[in-house]
Parts: C-alpha cells; sequence; structure tokens
C-alpha cells in the first residue's frame, strides 16, 4: 500500500522527506515596550523568564538590533503536548496575577503567543473552549502562529 503525501510539497515532488511526522506547540507570555524593571515583572509573577532583552540588544553579531524590551515566559512543558497543554499550564501561573497583567497594559504590549509547528500540511489544532480563559480574562487576542516546514 502506497503512503498517502503529508504535505503539499511532498505530493508535488513525487515523493516526501524522510522523515517521522511531528506536532510542536508552545503558549508563551510577552511583555515588550519599554520596561523600566524586569526584575519587577520577575519579583511580582514569581517567574523567572526564559527570555528577554533590552532595546539596541543585538539576537546576534550581525542581527539588527531589537527594537523595543521584551521579557517573556514559557511553561515547562514538552512541545509535544496540545496545545491546549501548554495554555493551561500558563494561566495556571498567571491567573492569580492578572490584576497586575491587566495593569501592565497601560503601557506595556502584553500578548500570549501561542505556537503550532509541524512537518504535516493536512492537520490542525484544536483548543477546547476551557482553555480560552486567560485569552478572555486578559482582554487579549487568541492567534496562533503556524508553521509548517
Amino acid at each position: 500500500m502506497e503512503k498517502p503525501f503529508r504535505t503539499l510539497r511532498g505530493f508535488l515532488a513525487g515523493k516526501e522527506r524522510e522523515e517521522d511526522t511531528y506536532f510542536a506547540y508552545s503558549a508563551t507570555l510577552r511583555i515588550s515596550g519599554e520596561i523600566p524593571d524586569m526584575d519587577e515583572i520577575s519579583a511580582t509573577l514569581g517567574l523567572s523568564p526564559t527570555h528577554s532583552h533590552r532595546k539596541g540588544e543585538k539576537r546576534s553579531a550581525n542581527g539588527h538590533p531589537y527594537r523595543q524590551d521584551m521579557w517573556s515566559y514559557t511553561p515547562a512543558v514538552e512541545r509535544s503536548e496540545p496545545l491546549h497543554r501548554h495554555i493551561d499550564a500558563l494561566w495556571l501561573e498567571l491567573k492569580p496575577h492578572k490584576r497586575y497583567l491587566m495593569g501592565l497594559k497601560k503601557s506595556l504590549n502584553v500578548d500570549v503567543f501561542a505556537g503550532y509547528r509541524s512537518n504535516c500540511d493536512t492537520a490542525g489544532i484544536e483548543v477546547p473552549h476551557t482553555s480560552l480563559e486567560m485569552f478572555t480574562e486578559l482582554e487579549i487576542p487568541f492567534g496562533v502562529s503556524i508553521i509548517v516546514t
């Protein structure tokens, strides 16, 4: 029996790349803008950022400088876990700090970057309504960055 194609690229080429199909997900709180004190964010949330940078720093020696400060946090959830598990883990840690995050929105950008990456372009995601509370409570849009490799 012939294997089905998992990507349009494979179908057009007549063969798929030799690799297992994978799915990877993430949910990251991002706070950006002109952040006066990143340590205050960490202390108030009780979380260490998984990434932070200051305006003007470079991503690499030859890279462009960042245009704004950023403090971000991604919970420790295996990337192979479904998207809603990432969202739920993030909200579990942030929910007690809703008022603080809403206050930050007055002068900074606060959002959640949800990511979906796969080498299969015939799949999708489903997020239960119970996992969307964070977006409603923080009054931020639910968006997903979808990358098919």
